[in-house]
């Protein structure tokens, strides 16, 4: 079925948005490389590599943002964005497939894997996705890797929920605590009965009928992202951290693993619907350890 001219530039407009926020992150990633103490951190600072994809079904591609750097040890920032046909498979899950299975999507996805086990991984999303029936989804949580640090009390826990909140009250105040215990549920591994992180936002199918304003909130999650985890990753990395915290780390790094190949979402979404396998899985960390 033809993508109606309304539905594809509202593509094109969150394209662009999840590029230009890809920039904007990438450039803040880079500067933060640049500020970091040489003597915890001594080699040259890291930069991005920027590799542009093309679909092999439908139409459209994306841009991967692969970093690996001295602060970093590993970064992924990619966007994507397709005209594309959903699998049977995929369209029996997808609310509207069933009536077309033909679909349009934009996207922007990041994960962040600092060297200091003192300085927190991150990971954001948000999409638009429109089948018959069109939405927002992503949110943002933060992963510290210390139990000391993985607290409600915790004052790089504080900072994220609160500028999360920030994002949420300014549209309606219902949707923090309800996206906030949506992503508490989501990012939680049953097999180890523990919560992958401290949590932050979680939130899919938002389409409350008004465009203009999910779209608004969906660049705010993105907008109060790019604010607060600059701040965190500036008050904690220049704390020097042990062998026994760095092993601490390897082995939150591995729940984390467990947590993307076994429940993500948006992973099982992406390699299903012939997204680019090295974006996807770009969110492994580079060195992790189980016990």
């Amino acid at each position: 079925m033809p993508v109606s001219a309304e539905i594809e530039e509202r593509r094109l407009r969150t394209k662009e948005w999840f590029e230009s926020l890809q920039r904007r992150i990438c450039a803040e990633l880079e500067r933060l490389e640049g500020e970091a103490p040489a003597d915890l951190y001594p080699a040259e600072p890291g930069r991005f590599d920027f590799r542009p994809w093309s679909r092999e079904t439908g139409v459209g591609g994306g841009i991967g943002g692969h970093f690996r750097g001295r602060l970093f040890e590993k970064a992924g920032v990619h966007t994507s964005s397709a005209v594309a046909t959903f699998s049977p498979e995929m369209a029996a899950q997808m609310p509207g497939a069933d009536k077309d299975p033909s679909y349009v999507s934009a996207s922007i996805s990041l994960i962040i894997h600092p060297v200091s086990p003192r300085v927190p991984t991150v990971h954001m999303n948000t999409r638009f996705l429109s089948t018959a029936e069109s939405w927002f989804g992503g949110g943002a949580d933060l992963t510290p890797m210390l139990d000391v640090q993985r607290t409600p009390e915790a004052e790089d826990a504080k900072l994220f929920h609160a500028a999360m909140k920030d994002a949420c009250d300014a549209f309606d105040p219902e949707y923090h605590p309800r996206f906030k215990a949506w992503c508490d549920e989501y990012f939680f591994l049953p097999h180890r009965n523990e919560p992958r992180g401290i949590g932050g936002i979680f939130y899919d199918r938002l389409n409350t009928g008004d465009f203009e304003k999910d779209f608004a909130f969906t660049r705010a999650v993105g907008e109060a992202f790019l604010d607060v985890y600059p701040k965190i990753v500036r008050r904690r990395m220049a704390e020097a951290w042990t062998e026994a915290e760095r092993a601490e780390q390897l082995v939150r790094r591995g729940r984390y693993v467990e947590f993307n190949l076994l429940y993500d979402r948006g992973t099982m979404f992406g390699l299903k619907a012939g997204g680019n396998v090295e974006t996807i899985l770009s969110s492994m960390p580079p060195l992790v350890a189980w016990s």
